[in-house]
């Protein structure tokens, strides 16, 4: 978690509730508010012109999204759509401002959120230019896994097949197929349709 809950509702905020497959925030929109997830999980997307989904982050419970676009004048690049049922924290821009300019210790850990996200987007970014699914694939595993769990087949990937090829540019055959190539060499492991990476 970010921000704690409680500091969150006493400069303001406000849970609202989202049903699935519900819009949070359009892209094009005016940031308003600093969205904290409680519980659920969170898609950010676009979609080109012919209709083809592309995903730039799925976030779950304790994470912010859009926060980056409260810093400055432009409109949300993306949208966010509540994948499942989602209780998320709203708080209105200004007192977001200013809950970081009175707590210090609290902005400190935004940047460094920041910081993780910009780092997490280079990765990707570079990481798509690969003509390699094996390497796409695998470089969203390490993206979400981390560094605090590097023991092998430990980690539940949370994300459908589906949602890896959006997320890599790939077919959601070609997903299908890698993974299978993976569990055959003993980079991931399958268990009841579920990847362990």
């Amino acid at each position: 978690m970010i921000i704690s809950e409680d500091l969150l509702l006493g400069y303001g905020a406000f849970y609202e509730k989202y049903e699935t497959g519900e819009t949070i925030f359009y892209e094009g929109n005016v940031p308003k508010f600093y969205f904290q997830i409680a519980s659920g999980i969170v898609e950010l997307n676009n979609y080109h012109e012919d209709g083809k989904e592309f995903t730039q982050n799925i976030l779950t419970e304790g994470m912010s999204l859009g926060e980056s676009f409260l810093f400055d004048d432009k409109l949300y690049p993306t949208n966010a759509t509540a994948k499942t049922e989602c209780k998320i924290l709203k708080l209105p821009k200004n007192d977001f401002i200013n809950l970081l300019k009175q707590n210090p210790e609290v902005s400190s850990k935004m940047f460094r959120c920041l910081a993780d996200i910009l780092y997490n987007k280079c990765i990707m970014l570079f990481n798509i230019s690969s003509s390699d699914p094996i390497s796409k694939i695998k470089t969203v595993m390490d993206c979400l896994k981390g560094n605090n769990n590097k023991h092998q087949y430990s980690y539940e990937v949370p994300l459908t097949r589906q949602q890896l090829a959006n997320l890599t540019g790939l077919r959601v055959e070609t997903v299908i197929r890698t993974i299978k190539k993976m569990h055959n060499s003993s980079l991931v492991k399958i268990e009841n349709r579920k990847i362990y990476y």
